[in-house]
């Protein structure tokens, strides 16, 4: 699925009017182009483009008393695209965590989250570059965008921007869940260094090895 921002400049256009009344019920092509006074080709070619970023499925068809018409509807999944609700509930359930549970409790808590949601994939393989590839991608699946680049003792994943912006601003916490993610997919530990000014930046270096242990 494409990476479509649902916002208020893309509603206006001709796809998001389009998805707007597809949001309400399905519809088929002959009532789409009624309800937005346009062609039938013009808005076959916008549904044709919808389907193929994979938001609109096609979904049985409707008797017309003529040929049976198409029904059109939003993918279940591309629900999740419109919604705006997600970072400032995260926010103020992080506030919340903390003021009953304190600080500590609240950086374990997010350090459990970023376990299990490692714990969704396959355990990685492969040397440390490859591992580190795997952990940008997922990374990357979850709405960042992360190079990996070589450091002098290891790895370093790069951010150029944070999922999770909103609320790390308000609580660097949320960045532990991100850290633990990155360890877990590695199998060694992470050490995260993210950027939290203006416009948060991931950042989680990698050590080519591990530290000797105390004798």
């Amino acid at each position: 699925m494409s990476a479509m921002r649902w916002d208020e400049t893309f509603s206006e256009t001709t796809k998001g009017r389009i998805l707007t009344h597809l949001r309400r019920s399905a519809r088929t092509v002959d009532e789409l182009a009624a309800l937005l006074g346009l062609t039938d080709n013009a808005v076959r070619a916008h549904i044709g483009a919808l389907q193929r970023d994979g938001v609109v499925l096609q979904r049985g068809v409707r008797p017309t008393g003529g040929k049976p018409a198409y029904v059109y509807e939003v993918s279940p999944d591309a629900e999740r695209l419109f919604t705006k609700a997600y970072i400032p509930v995260l926010t103020q359930l992080v506030t919340v965590l903390e003021a009953r549970l304190g600080s500590v409790e609240v950086d374990q808590l997010f350090g459990e989250v970023g376990k299990r949601l490692a714990a969704t994939r396959a355990p990685s393989s492969g040397n440390l570059r490859e591992r580190a590839e795997i952990a940008a991608a997922f990374l990357g699946e979850l709405g960042g965008i992360v190079d990996v680049q070589e450091a002098d003792d290891g790895l370093t994943l790069r951010g150029f921007s944070c999922p999770l912006a909103d609320a790390v601003r308000s609580n660097p916490s949320v960045c532990r869940a991100v850290e633990s993610l990155v360890s877990e997919l590695m199998g060694v530990p992470a050490r995260e260094r993210c950027d939290r000014g203006e416009r948060p930046r991931c950042c989680f270096e990698i050590p080519a090895s591990l530290p000797a242990e105390p004798v």
